[in-house]
């Protein structure tokens, strides 16, 4: 087992029950209590079951009281491939992670200050690796077995608060791109999108990296918000001749603190409605929702995947070999997350939904369009009103240079092989809250044309990958 920690941070605006994904006011019925997305809040613990014994040194409390949180999630997934994919195999995934918030405040007369540091413990193996072969990783947890630092940073307030800044070592997906309802969800895709992972070098700032930023955030309001984070663009460092192609080998333990790859810029802005405590008239249009848009450049220089810098297609046996060279990539996005139906008489039981669509040049990247949605209820069984069900669905689009380059090759080569065009998947999941702080998930996911319609390495005709079907559980325990 493995353990993931931190869903309740201690940041500068502080944190309240009200406080949904990413630090954004919550507007989504449908989050879940426990989550393995970075950006996710904890609103259970076991310790309030356990009571005394939970804390049976007084450590816990004492660090409390002089402003030091320290918190742990421990989740497990059992995987397994039942069908399609490159074989039929089952996996056994576990993260711990170790959290320490420090209010600067109250521990060092420092106001308006916070402190992080944050570790992963991840051992097991991975179905995405194994078996499924997809780009939307089957589950957030995976990432080769390593204990790695995650994020180090302080942040201080300014203006009353409205102003924060954020230095040190930070992963843009505990803050940038986040829906709050797409939390409940085990794929990686419903956290930091297959777009921007498979896009940006070594997958970009974001699980199971952090890497060395400065971050600002505005809120003019309580309701709006302006955040914008400069970072080191390629937390692993360039695959080299000499290095390993892996970027999760070339930064094993997350402590390389890169400064000098070309930078990462991402910005956002969050309009969050209907916040305010109201009576509820039933109608959707009362219910509270965010909607956000933001934007990525990458000042780094990225290959063409169909044209030589002669313009001669890579597939040509006449071409140099060398790709031609684009100064920089960029992306945009949109996203909504909308409380649909609560339950009468109840604030925490009903449906929420979410929405994202992002693109990104199709001349320099393998996918240039990304669109996922899904819809969330809590408390849809009767008794269980801790519960929450979810469906959700994603579609990555490959690149019209990608599928040139497949076209290319079939015409000079005269070789039938499987040409990508896009990958999608569907998700179906329940997590069962069995007490504070402990919760079991079982889960469905189904994957279209794994890897963007690729051929199987293990096939020796060379045919595609085979739509895949995924099966499993999670349990979490957190502290």
């Amino acid at each position: 087992m493995s353990l993931c920690l931190g869903f309740a941070p201690l940041s500068a605006f502080g944190q309240t029950a009200n406080t949904g994904a990413g630090g954004d006011p919550r507007t989504s019925v449908a989050q879940p209590e426990v989550s393995g997305k970075p950006s996710a809040v904890a609103t259970t613990s076991i310790q309030a079951t356990l009571g005394d014994a939970a804390d049976p040194t007084g450590l816990r409390r004492f660090l409390s009281d002089r402003g030091i949180i320290l918190s742990f999630n421990a989740i497990a997934d059992i995987l397994g491939d039942t069908n399609g994919g490159t074989r039929r195999t089952a996996t056994v995934l576990g993260r711990l992670d170790m959290q320490l918030d420090a209010d600067l405040d109250r521990l060092a007369g420092w106001h308006g200050a916070a402190f992080r540091v944050e570790a992963y413990q991840i051992n097991g193996a991975g179905l995405t690796r194994a078996a499924v072969n997809d780009l939307a990783v089957v589950s957030e947890l995976e990432a080769l077995p390593s204990t790695r630092l995650y994020e180090l940073w302080v942040e201080q307030q300014f203006l009353d608060g409205q102003l924060a800044i954020k230095l040190g070592q930070v992963a843009a997906d505990t803050e940038f791109l986040v829906s709050q309802t797409a939390t409940l969800f085990i794929n990686s895709t419903f956290g930091w999108p297959t777009i921007t992972g498979t896009n940006l070098p070594s997958g970009g700032p974001a699980y199971p990296f952090g890497a060395p930023a400065v971050r600002a955030k505005y809120l003019p309001s309580p309701n709006l918000s302006f955040q914008v984070g400069l970072f080191d663009g390629d937390p692993a460092g360039p695959a080299r001749p000499w290095n390993d192609p892996d970027p999760q080998r070339r930064n094993r333990t997350g402590t390389n603190f890169r400064l000098s790859d070309p930078a990462f810029l991402i910005a956002e802005v969050a309009y969050a409605y209907n916040v305010e405590e109201r009576a509820r008239t039933g109608r959707v249009l009362d219910e509270p929702g965010t909607v956000t848009f933001g934007g990525w450049h990458h000042f780094g220089r990225f290959d063409s995947l169909r044209f030589d810098d002669t313009g001669r297609s890579l597939a040509d046996p006449a071409s140099t070999g060398n790709p031609r060279r684009f100064r920089g990539d960029d992306g945009l996005y949109a996203m909504i997350d909308q409380t649909v139906y609560r339950e009468p008489g109840k604030d925490d039981e009903g449906a929420s939904a979410f929405v994202r669509a992002m693109a990104s040049p199709g001349d320099r990247n393998l996918v240039d369009l990304y669109l996922d949605a899904g819809i969330g209820y809590r408390g849809l069984l009767p008794g269980r009103s801790n519960d929450t069900a979810g469906v959700a669905v994603s579609y990555a689009r490959i690149s019209p240079s990608a599928r040139g380059f497949d076209r290319d090759t079939i015409l000079e080569t005269g070789v039938a092989m499987p040409r990508r065009r896009f990958e999608a998947l569907v998700e179906a999941t329940y997590q069962a809250v069995l007490g504070p702080g402990v919760t079991v998930q079982p889960n469905v996911q189904y994957v279209f044309h794994p890897g963007g319609n690729v051929p199987d390495p293990r096939d020796e005709l060379g045919r595609r990958i085979r739509n895949a079907t995924v099966v499993g559980m999670r349990a979490t325990l957190t502290y």
